[in-house]
């Protein structure tokens, strides 16, 4: 690896382990092993370099939320095979704690920090499209309306959830809880189960 890969690699070690807030210029010109001078050199800034690391470090998450979710591909029953989706992700939480306390971080930074709202814009077409692709256990999905709305529906679940979870792992809902409030919010919308 080259000096900007160390310092791409070094930024997501320091973002999951320090987050945001704490990460310094020098932190990850350290764990890079190169000069304070090549973060500037390489990215312009250190927002900027920790802007891409949090999208690396996303499309890692994606990487193993696929892998995980092929168990549950497996499963026969679209219901059944939802729940089990939806556990094995929570799975994925325990992992990569530090990812999720580091996104809600950066989420609430995207006013102040610069290039991070617009990294995270940059980001969110292909991020949705990722979720309905992941979620159907297809490599791709084609970039259409339905697919954008199956991703965005992904994304509001898998944000919300998070959440939850970082506050409170014991009360997060189960995957069979997800569908039972699938099914009802299915119901009293769309008025049918």
């Amino acid at each position: 690896m080259g000096n900007r890969e160390d310092l791409l690699a070094g930024a997501k070690r320091c973002l999951l382990d320090k987050g945001y807030g704490r990460t310094t210029a020098r932190d990850i010109a350290s764990a890079a092993g190169v000069s304070l001078a090549a973060i500037g050199y390489h990215y312009g800034s250190k927002d900027e370099l920790l802007a891409q690391a949090m999208i690396a470090a996303l499309e890692d998450w994606g990487a193993a939320v696929g892998a995980a979710l092929s168990e549950a591909a497996g499963v026969s029953d679209p219901k059944e095979r939802f729940a089990a989706a939806w556990d094995q992700v929570q799975r994925t939480f325990v992992e990569n704690r530090g990812l999720w306390t580091a996104q809600f971080e950066v989420l609430a930074r995207t006013d102040d920090a610069k290039g991070l709202r617009q990294a995270f814009d940059e980001a969110q077409r292909d991020g949705r499209l990722g979720l309905a692709a992941i979620f159907q256990g297809l490599e791709e999905v084609p970039d259409t309306p339905d697919e954008m709305a199956r991703g965005a529906f992904y994304q509001a679940l898998l944000a919300g959830l998070a959440a939850q979870w970082l506050i409170s792992p014991e009360q997060t809902p189960s995957g069979a809880e997800l569908l039972r409030g699938l099914e009802l919010v299915s119901e009293g919308v769309l008025g049918r189960s």
